[in-house]
This record gives structure tokens, C-alpha cells and sequence, in this order.
């Protein structure tokens, strides 16, 4: 009989999410993979979905100790190998009372392994099938591998980062992976699971880096177009070009953020650097040079901790550069619950924030394998269970 996936199941077995949050009552099932599919069914777990992560047996991906690995908190995992027999079944039985799948293999791979948009929708019409690739499921290089680096170096927005004369910049893998994909990914998801809760009919998503990526850059392209950006690094407003929008190092190695693009802000923050007497026209960018000199003197002469104080609490849109273990210190961050310790594990906090469904971190990474039975009581797939001798 074919599923439901109207997401109604309890999750009150051992291991599972609260289900406090907005997402309550959804059913994921994740198919295992590395970077931006498990981040992606991360933050649904994060707004209260009830997520089952289908490992294989033995492990694969990166070298991560699962006990660390935060992208896999909230989640329950049960084993099954795809490629043995009965693998497929296993997993279309978990589909049949789901609401969304999210699998990140190469095109083609699922339907090889049995578990393709096809099946899964034969034997649940409502289902969301979301697809995580970096480039898509069609075109030319839609089999070929590839890395968040290489999706975002053709989308032009690698191209952007750095300083002129210098090779680009490489944002870890935030801006392609987990902004261009993941996010992306979860967007869509989202937006069909509303259109399959108002029609009764699920579908596919395509979620490719490349696609996100370059969508993130549409402002962008509206200024070039405009003529108000260059199409090289460090020439423009907000690429490090400008010398009131960018980084300066202090007396002692460490570095403050300078983002003062208003007037009134720039008031402000070169009167209380101290050189709101003699800095040049911040219109003349015949000068700017002149007027990064001058700023980068000024942020030379006092410590990172001097001038963080010298800039709190004021409009001159100026910050301290923190590293990653800083950065949960920070008192406004520590105010707002930014970061959170789980299981001695310090790691960012669910977001957004939500008034009448708040979210919290509420378990800890889900070790491979360890709530098959949770989940077979929970979700009635008893066929999860290993066989009797």
C-alpha cells in the first residue's frame, strides 16, 4: 500500500529529537554522505524534524569521529547496506511513512541503488525527493567530481574574493557547500513539502552548488550591470577595495573588521579612531590608498583588546576579528545563547529563533546504527531489525 507520509509518527522512542520545533512531526529520511546533504538535514533536525540517517555499514566519507561530528546531532541512525539484497526495501519502507529524502549522490547513483525518485514515489506519492550535487542533476559536468572550490570558482564568486594582485581567497567551504547548497537544499524542501501538503503530491529537488552559489551573487551582478562594481577583486565597495569596508591589523597580530559604508557611521568611527581631523575625502577614491595608510597607522599604534574597546557599544560598525574558539566568548554572542555546550561539545545553537516553537540542541551526534530500534518501533518498520539466529 502506498505511504501517507503525512509525518504524523510520535517519535518517542530512545534517541529521538524533541520535536519541539516548527518542524515537529516531519519525517526525513537521510541517505549518508559528507558536507552539504548531512549540514542540510542538520538544520532540519535543529527546527524539530524527526530525522533517520541511513548509514552503511562500515562507515565511508571523511575521517571524522562520529562521536564529533555536530552536522549529525539531532538525528537517529540505523544500518543498511543498499547494495546487499534486501537494502533497497529497507530503505523504501522507511520512505513509505516519510516526508522528505535527502541523498547526495552523484546522478544516477540512487537509481542504480534502487532508491531513485522513481521508487520512492511509487511507493509514496507525497514525498519531497531532495538531491544535493555540486553540479546538478543535468549538463556537462553533471557526472564528473568535484569540491565546493571548484563549483564556486565557475560561478565567478571565488573570482571576487582576495586581494588584487593575489590568487582568490578560499572561504573554507562556506560559501559553496553549506550557503549555495545546503541552504539552498532546505529552502526547497521546504517549499515543496508546503506544495505537497496543499496537493497531496511530492517532487523532486535539484539543489546544485553551482546553481546557489551564483545566486547569492545576484546583487552583484545588478551593480555590475549598473556600473557600480568592477569585475576584478579589491576594487569595489565590498570586496576589501574600499578602506572603510575591510580588515587592519593591530599592535599585537590581531585584526579589527571596518565596515563604516554610511556617512554617519564613518563620522563616527574615524573620530573615535582618531583621525577624523586629517582623513581624506571618503568620496575621492582618487585617495582611498592615501586614506587606507592613514587607518591602517592609526589600528597599528593599539592592541586588538584597546581598540574593541574603544569601538563597543558605538555605531562605527567596527569589530574584532575572532578566531573560531573566541568567538563563543563574545558577550554578545554569550547574551544571546549564539553557541551552546552539548555534551561537552561546544557548537553553534540551532537559528533562526522562533516565539512559539523554540529549538534547542537536544541530543548529541548519532553514532552509526545506534536507534534501529527506536526506530523500527517508532516508524513500524520492524523489518530494520537484525534477523534472529
Amino acid at each position: 500500500m502506498a505511504g501517507t507520509g503525512n509525518g504524523t509518527g510520535t517519535g518517542t522512542g530512545t534517541g529521538t529529537a524533541s520535536g519541539s520545533g516548527p518542524l515537529a512531526g516531519v519525517r526525513v529520511v537521510e541517505l549518508a554522505g559528507i558536507g552539504p546533504g548531512p549540514f542540510a538535514a542538520m538544520l532540519l533536525a535543529d527546527l524539530g524534524a524527526d530525522v533517520v540517517r541511513v548509514d552503511r555499514p562500515g562507515g565511508g566519507g571523511l575521517a571524522v569521529d562520529p562521536a564529533y561530528d555536530i552536522t549529525n546531532r539531532g538525528k537517529r541512525s540505523v544500518l543498511v547496506d543498499l547494495k546487499s539484497a534486501d537494502g533497497p526495501a529497507r530503505v523504501l519502507d522507511l520512505v513509505e511513512r516519510a516526508d522528505v529524502l535527502v541523498e547526495g549522490f552523484r546522478p544516477g547513483v540512487a537509481e542504480r541503488l534502487g532508491v531513485g525518485p522513481a521508487e520512492c514515489h511509487a511507493r509514496n506519492p507525497r514525498l519531497v525527493y531532495g538531491r544535493m550535487t555540486g553540479w546538478g542533476q543535468e549538463g556537462p559536468l553533471a557526472h564528473t567530481a568535484g569540491h565546493d572550490i571548484a563549483y564556486i570558482a565557475v560561478t565567478g564568486a571565488l573570482g571576487m574574493i582576495g586581494n588584487p594582485g593575489e590568487p582568490p581567497a578560499v572561504p573554507a567551504n562556506l560559501v559553496g557547500d553549506y550557503a549555495g547548497g545546503s541552504l539552498y537544499l532546505v529552502i526547497g524542501v521546504l517549499a515543496a513539502l508546503q506544495h505537497a501538503r496543499a496537493t497531496g503530491t511530492g517532487q523532486v529537488v535539484d539543489a546544485a552548488i553551482v546553481d546557489g552559489t551564483a545566486h547569492l551573487t545576484a546583487m552583484i551582478h545588478g551593480m555590475m550591470a549598473a556600473g557600480g562594481w568592477q569585475d576584478r577583486r579589491g576594487a569595489n565597495l565590498l570586496d576589501g577595495g574600499c578602506p572603510f569596508y575591510g580588515t587592519y591589523e593591530t599592535s599585537d597580530g590581531g585584526y579589527m573588521a571596518v565596515g563604516a559604508l554610511e556617512q554617519q557611521f564613518y563620522d563616527t568611527f574615524t573620530e573615535l579612531l582618531g583621525i577624523g581631523d586629517r582623513a581624506p575625502a571618503r568620496k575621492d577614491i582618487a585617495r582611498w590608498g592615501e586614506l587606507r595608510e592613514a587607518v591602517a597607522a592609526r589600528f597599528r599604534t593599539r592592541t586588538r583588546e584597546e581598540w574593541t574597546a574603544v569601538f563597543e557599544g558605538t555605531d562605527a560598525c567596527v569589530a574584532p576579528v575572532l578566531s573560531l574558539r573566541e568567538a563563543p566568548g563574545h558577550p554578545h554572542l554569550a547574551a544571546r545563547g549564539t553557541f551552546t555546550d552539548f555534551g561537552g561539545i561546544v557548537q553553534p545553537a540551532p537559528a533562526p529563533r522562533f516565539s512559539a516553537t523554540p529549538v534547542a540542541v537536544t541530543t548529541g551526534p548519532a553514532l552509526p546504527g545506534a536507534h534501529t530500534e527506536s526506530v523500527a518501533a517508532d516508524w513500524d518498520v520492524p523489518a530494520l531489525l537484525p534477523k534472529e539466529a
